[in-house]
């Protein structure tokens, strides 16, 4: 019976869509039905009037594979594609032109914007007035027409502002050419309409240069990005997932968009990689249970896998041999209870290492390279530091000290269950003492484990199948030395000094009884 309910357990915990670093996609599958998706998103743009940003809809739902794409096709069948915002004020005409039309404009800061066109000395353009100043300008023009159609607004709007007021005012032109680079940049790959359905949600400067990187590096997922940002409206959670999730982020949110904006929403509040298959399955309850109580639902999984490790542990002292007779005497009740919780949480941190996607997997700050795009291509200008500092402490480090930590307690645990259970066994205390010396490789066992944790982390670190560093290793050691020493010097010297003591008095009482006994004979 303990055996199969441990199994079940064991079942039902790895059964429990709820994960420690992790979404799980049937989570995201339950919170589909809190949001709309990519389809009723591209009709809405349609009704709008901004065909330009419904066909990157459509194109991240052909790429994702998503329903809903056909019926976009039917309706954007009439509408040409306009041509990306660069390729048109890049023509020298329809620059100018432009150009003419913001000297007009009543937006403040587009005559602020246009006055830098008069700058001299430029790091990352060649200046508005030299023979090469067709970039700068471009840049200049597809700004001012963002700001001009009321697309750039609130604060990402009066950075850009005051960005080209310090370098009017003789301040460092880098901020307000960076800038420009990103819209130039982004006007390479999205026509007018897209550009402005892609900005008008955007509000501070940071979130501003981490999608317009993210937009240079995206290649054909260029129309994921554009649907997460439109359908979560959340421009700063989109940019900071992708920026912490490089490798992956992207895909993540591509496979997000298969259950709508409430899946993505989903995603993008838990901040976290998902694993588990994609499908189009049936919502249970527990997958409910996990949307709405995600702490609830890793508690839960984490007592079910604590049950069945104990559980098991109890089926193992039942199907053991009974003790011999001279040992019943040394059978302490109660104490296989404590061996069986110390049993069931290592198997909860067996089950967590084994079941756990991305425990040990940090995130990582993306890389940003600045690149100045021109008509000829991209042209490395500069970089950007924005990429999170390498700690001494990162997360696998801190992962692995917190395993050789648990470890070494659990066995201390242990240790400390050992020695009680022998101070409460029926026997003499000179028996007491020989059986805590016959515990002494057990007692140590501390020292063996710190040794071969050493041992393996350094092989497996010189083969370079981890990466850690080598304070991670030596901490088992040193884990193995601390608690040790803590177990014989506070707990089992004062047990055998005690012992030793009853020993002698023993041995006292036997020899005064030995006397009296004699002394009674005639």
């Amino acid at each position: 019976m303990c055996a199969l309910a441990g199994i079940v357990c064991a079942i039902l915990a790895w059964r429990v869509p709820a994960h420690l670093r992790a979404v799980d996609a049937r989570v995201l599958r339950a919170a589909a039905n809190r949001g709309w998706a990519v389809r009723e998103a591209g009709l809405q743009l349609v009704r709008q009037n901004h065909p330009g940003a419904a066909e990157m809809l459509r194109a991240a739902a052909r790429q994702e594979n998503l329903p809903g794409s056909d019926e976009l096709d039917h309706l954007l069948a009439a509408h040409a594609a306009a041509p990306p915002l660069t390729d048109t004020f890049i023509r020298t005409g329809a620059r100018e032109q432009e150009l003419a039309h913001l000297a007009a404009s009543p937006a403040p800061a587009v005559p602020e914007l246009l006055q830098t066109r008069a700058l001299k000395s430029t790091k990352l353009f060649a200046p508005s007035a030299s023979a090469a100043g067709q970039a700068f300008d471009a840049a200049v023009a597809i700004a001012g027409y963002l700001i001009d159609n009321n697309a750039l607004t609130g604060s990402l709007r009066d950075a850009l502002q005051a960005a080209a007021a310090s370098a009017n005012h003789g301040g460092d032109p880098e901020p307000l050419e960076r800038f420009l680079v990103d819209f130039l940049s982004l006007g390479q790959r999205l026509n007018p309409d897209q550009a402005a359905v892609f900005v008008q949600n955007i509000q501070d400067a940071g979130t501003f240069s981490v999608l317009a990187e993210e937009a240079r590096n995206a290649g054909a997922q260029l129309p994921t990005l554009f649907a997460a940002v439109q359908l979560s409206g959340q421009p700063r959670a989109v940019a900071s997932y992708v920026q912490d999730f490089p490798p992956t982020g992207l895909r993540d949110i591509g496979a997000s968009l298969r259950d709508g904006s409430g899946g993505l929403n989903e995603l993008l509040r838990r901040h976290v990689r998902i694993t588990g298959a994609v499908t189009d399955g049936p919502v249970n309850a527990l997958d409910n249970f996990s949307l709405r109580q995600p702490a609830l639902a890793v508690a839960l999984k984490c007592l079910l896998y604590l049950l069945a490790g104990f559980l098991v542990a109890e089926t193992f002292y039942y199907a053991g041999p009974e003790p011999a007779a001279r040992e019943r005497p040394l059978q302490v009740r109660g104490v296989h209870y404590a061996r069986e919780v110390l049993f069931a949480l290592g198997f909860l941190l067996v089950a967590l290492l084994v079941s756990e996607p991305f425990l040990a997997q940090e995130s990582h700050k993306m890389e940003m390279r600045l690149r100045l795009p021109t008509v000829g291509g991209p042209v490395a200008a500069g970089a950007t530091p924005v990429k999170q500092l390498k700690t001494f402490m990162n997360q696998s480090t801190l992962l692995t000290l917190l395993l050789f930590f648990v470890l070494q307690a659990l066995l201390y645990v242990a240790c400390l269950v050992k020695l009680a259970e022998i101070k409460r066994q029926n026997a003499l205390a000179r028996v007491k003492i020989r059986l805590l010396e016959n515990e002494e490789h057990l007692f140590d066992a501390g020292l063996y484990l710190g040794f071969c944790g050493t041992i393996v982390s350094l092989i497996l670190v010189s083969l370079g199948i981890i990466e850690q560093s080598l304070m991670a290793a030596y901490s088992s050691t040193s884990f193995g030395i601390i608690f040790v020493s803590i177990f014989k010097i506070f707990q089992l010297r004062p047990a055998k000094r005690q012992l030793l003591l009853l020993a002698e008095e023993d041995n006292v009482n036997a020899e005064l009884e030995v006397t009296r006994q004699l002394a009674t004979i005639p």
